[in-house]
């Protein structure tokens, strides 16, 4: 998804509630180019945003989605999933 499309009214300002997370948390993550943060289960749903870089976010229900910068992904609670690093990645985790 992208953040960007989530704003289609003609208005200066606009915002989106993208997530109303359980436990406030905001995690910075980086992942080295070719490495992957692997499969693992969050035990609370997630927003994971892609600030910069390339990367692929898959889990176990079949989704694959790419992840450039402005790009983002809902993670479900209790769906094993992974992100690997084509380039050099940062993102905020949101949860």
């Amino acid at each position: 998804m992208i953040l960007k499309n989530l704003h289609t009214e003609n208005k200066p300002v606009q915002t989106q509630l993208l997530f109303e997370p359980k436990d406030a948390k905001v995690i910075s993550l980086q992942i080295a180019k070719g490495e992957t943060l692997k499969e693992h289960v969050s035990k609370i749903p997630a927003l994971l945003v892609c600030i910069s870089g390339n990367a692929v976010f898959t889990d176990d229900k079949g989704t694959v989605v790419n992840l450039n910068s402005g790009n983002y992904v809902m993670i479900e609670e209790n769906v094993k999933h992974a992100v690997k690093a084509i380039d050099e990645s940062n993102f905020l985790l949101m949860k």
